[in-house]
């Protein structure tokens, strides 16, 4: 059987993707990834399910929900054919929101900055101190 044709179980696919058996099958549960079935009700899933499960976590880690992704996967499956204006809206205001996130993270990245570099001037003071010779 060629690579195309070729299915792997759950144990394998959660293996190559680092992601845990239990949110493949809510995965599955949510209509974001689908698989195959064997005679004795085995999962089977196919080779660009590695791709799918990667993108998954990707948008997860993103914070979209389960909602909002199955939302957003017809323009991955189909890119030309189920575009709706509902969807691009979907899309713009995500990414807004991220955008949102994005520009929160920095500020705090800034003012975590700041604080290190009080704290490190704080300890070369108190290792200044120190070796100061007591009279």
């Amino acid at each position: 059987m060629g690579e195309e044709g070729r299915r792997m179980r759950i144990g394998e696919l959660s293996a190559r993707t680092g992601v845990s058996v239990r949110s493949l099958r809510y995965y599955e549960q949510r209509g974001l990834l689908t698989a195959t079935r064997t005679t004795g009700a085995q999962r089977l899933y196919p080779e660009d399910a590695v791709d799918r499960v990667h993108l998954l976590r990707r948008l997860f880690d993103g914070g979209l929900s389960s909602e909002t992704i199955a939302a957003l996967l017809p323009c991955v499956d189909t890119p030309s054919g189920d575009i709706t204006v509902r969807t691009l809206e979907v899309m713009r205001r995500e990414r807004k929101r991220i955008d949102a996130q994005i520009a929160a993270l920095l500020t705090t990245r800034d003012h975590l900055d700041a604080l290190m570099a009080g704290a490190a001037a704080h300890l070369a003071r108190q290792r200044d101190d120190a070796l100061v010779p007591t009279a």
